[in-house]
């Protein structure tokens, strides 16, 4: 374990002590990839409250929680799906999605995936996230989870209640896809920046190598 994960780790271990300036820490390195993740599921408008009652039910039960960094992702992950699970039930509706197809669009990512950075430098972060939403949902959220939020395989088909197999599946069509999309916009006008030659490509193999990995 090294860097980020080794730094996050023992900012969880103080958290569990009762340590306020470790919890803020943890705050501040999960907080922007969890409320990412929770704007896939629920209306923008909506998604900073159900971020906030996420980390209120973290807050109180970090003290029984036991594990590293990624565990600890795929834990707060699942809280957070829960709350806007349950928000969604309370109002309800489904999921946000692509008004294309509501059954298999989910809605777009957030900026700020470490992974895609490269890609929104230079096309626009508005644009990336009107290719992302035009992904199957399925495919969609194991990107989110497995690239932004971070999660391993394991990690997150537990959040999703799959199989690892299938979230690895899903997150490998997914960045095909996007790299396809991506590939498509080279050279585009319409007012939008064209990426570099090869961006969407480079960047996509990045996000493979991630997966790879686990």
């Amino acid at each position: 374990m090294q860097g980020e994960d080794a730094e996050l780790t023992a900012a969880v271990r103080a958290a569990r002590e009762g340590d306020e300036c470790a919890f803020r820490t943890v705050y501040r390195a999960v907080h922007p990839r969890l409320l990412g993740y929770v704007r896939t599921l629920v209306p923008d408008a909506d998604a900073e409250d159900i971020a906030s009652e996420a980390w209120l039910q973290i807050a109180r039960d970090i003290d029984r929680f036991d594990g590293d960094a990624d565990r600890f992702r795929g834990w707060t992950a699942r809280i957070a799906r829960n709350r806007a699970l349950d928000h969604i039930r309370a109002r309800g509706r489904r999921p946000v999605s692509s008004p294309v197809d509501d059954d298999n669009e989910l809605a777009v990512l957030p900026a700020g995936s470490d992974t895609f950075d490269e890609a929104l430098e230079s096309i626009g972060t508005g644009h990336t996230m009107a290719l992302i939403s035009r992904l199957p949902r399925d495919q969609a959220e194991a990107v989110v989870l497995r690239v932004v939020v971070g999660l391993d395989a394991k990690g997150a088909a537990q959040v999703l209640g799959k199989r690892p197999g299938a979230v690895r599946t899903a997150a490998h069509r997914g960045l095909r896809k996007l790299a396809e999309l991506l590939d498509g916009e080279e050279g585009a006008g319409d007012g939008v920046p064209a990426p570099r030659a090869g961006t969407a490509r480079s960047v996509t193999e990045k996000a493979r190598r991630t997966l790879r990995e686990t």
